[in-house]
C-alpha cells in the first residue's frame, strides 16, 4: 500500500494550485484538520475504556447531552486550529457563538473560517457504531485587519473554499474536496498516515437504498411519505433496500460508495429540520455535488439556503442524483 498510493500530505501539496486561493494557508489548515483527526481517532479507538463513553454531564447549545468524546473531540480541534496560526475563527456545533482568534503578530491577518462538527452520530458512540467529523472552510468576508464576525460564518454553502468528513469505521478515512473532486484517504494504523484509496469518488446516479429514520414515519411531509412507500414498492427495480445508521457520515459515505439517497426531512417535531446547515448540510452538499450527486431540502439546493444563525437547522436530502431527482418530484406532486 505505502509503496503505490500518495500520502494525504503528498497529494494536499501536489494539488495546491487547484485552490482558488493558493498561498499555502489552506493547505496548512487541512493538514491541522489531519493532524488532530489522527488524535481524535485514537481515542475514538479506546471508546470502549472508562472514562472515555458516557455522558459528560452537560448539555450543547441544541439541548443535546454532550457525550464525554463529543467535548474531548471538541477541544482537540480547536486547539489544533488555534495553535497553527491559520484560521481567524472557529464555530462549533458544540459552542454556542463562534470563536475569534486573532493572528501570531496580533493583527488579525489570517483569512479563513472553519466550520465543525467534531463528533457527528456521538449517540452511537456506547455502542461501538461509525462516528464521525465534519468540516467546512470559508474565506472570510469581512475586511482582513480586525477581528472575525458573524457574518463570516454565515455565508451561503456555495461559497465554501473546501469541505470534507472524517468517518472513524473499521477503518478511518478523510475524504474532502476543494471543488474539483472528491478524494478519500484511508489511515495506515501501523504508521499514522493516510494514503489515497479513494480518488474521484462520485455517487452513481441511480441507487438502490434509501436512508432514513422510518420511526419517525407518522412525523413526515406527505410527499415524503409518498417516495417512501414508492421505495418499498415491488417494480422492476424495486424495492429500494433501507439502509439507516443514525449517523450521517456513515450513512452518507455508504450511499456514495453504493448508491443511496439520505433523507432527513421537516415534521411536526422538527418544524425547520434537525440538521444544522452550517456544520452538517453544507459541507455534505458540497461533495455530494462534487462527486456527481445532488442536495435539497426537497426544493431548494441546499447551498443556496441563506444562513440567519449559526445553528440553523434545515430539511435535508442528499444522495444520487436521479433519486433526489424523484423524490423532488414526489415532493412537488404532493407537497407537505
Amino acid at each position: 500500500m505505502t509503496g503505490q498510493k500518495r500520502t494525504l500530505g503528498e497529494f494536499i501539496i501536489e494539488n495546491q494550485h487547484s485552490f482558488k486561493y493558493s498561498s499555502g494557508e489552506l493547505s496548512s489548515l487541512l493538514n491541522s484538520i489531519r493532524l488532530a483527526a489522527k488524535v481524535v481517532n485514537h481515542e475514538v479507538n479506546k471508546a470502549g475504556l472508562v472514562d472515555i463513553i458516557g455522558a459528560a454531564g452537560d448539555r450543547n447549545i441544541q439541548g443535546e447531552d454532550q457525550q464525554k468524546l463529543d467535548v474531548y473531540a471538541n477541544d482537540i480541534f480547536i486547539q489544533t486550529l488555534t495553535r497553527r496560526n491559520i484560521v481567524c475563527g472557529i464555530a462549533s456545533e458544540e459552542e454556542d457563538s463562534f470563536i475569534s482568534i486573532n493572528s501570531i503578530n496580533g493583527n488579525y491577518q489570517n483569512k479563513y473560517v472553519v466550520l465543525i462538527d467534531p463528533l457527528d452520530g456521538s449517540s452511537n458512540i456506547d455502542v461501538n457504531v461509525s462516528v464521525g467529523t465534519i468540516f467546512s472552510i470559508y474565506r472570510r468576508v469581512t475586511p482582513i485587519g480586525n477581528p472575525v464576525q458573524i457574518e463570516d460564518f454565515l455565508q451561503k454553502g456555495s461559497e465554501q473554499v473546501a469541505a470534507g468528513y472524517v468517518v472513524y469505521g473499521t477503518s478511518t478515512m478523510i475524504v474532502y474536496t476543494t471543488g474539483y473532486g472528491v478524494n478519500g484517504f484511508t489511515l495506515n494504523p501501523a504508521i499514522g498516515t493516510f494514503y489515497l484509496s479513494h480518488p474521484n469518488m462520485e455517487f452513481p446516479e441511480d441507487g438502490t437504498m434509501y436512508s432514513v429514520n422510518e420511526g419517525n414515519y407518522m412525523d413526515f411531509p406527505l410527499g415524503v411519505k409518498k417516495y417512501i412507500k414508492y421505495c418499498q414498492e415491488e417494480e422492476e427495480d424495486r424495492p429500494y433496500t433501507s439502509r439507516y445508521i443514525g449517523s450521517l457520515v456513515s450513512d452518507f459515505h455508504r450511499n456514495m460508495i453504493k448508491g443511496g439517497i439520505y433523507m432527513y426531512p421537516k415534521g411536526s417535531r422538527n418544524p425547520n429540520g434537525k440538521l444544522r446547515l452550517l456544520y452538517e448540510c453544507n459541507p455534505m452538499a458540497f461533495i455530494a455535488e462534487q462527486a456527481n450527486g445532488k442536495s435539497s431540502d426537497g426544493y431548494i439546493r441546499t447551498m443556496d439556503v441563506d444562513p440567519t444563525e449559526l445553528h440553523q437547522r434545515v430539511p435535508f436530502i442528499c444522495g444520487s442524483k436521479n433519486m433526489v431527482n424523484e423524490l423532488e418530484a414526489f415532493m412537488q406532486k404532493y407537497g407537505e
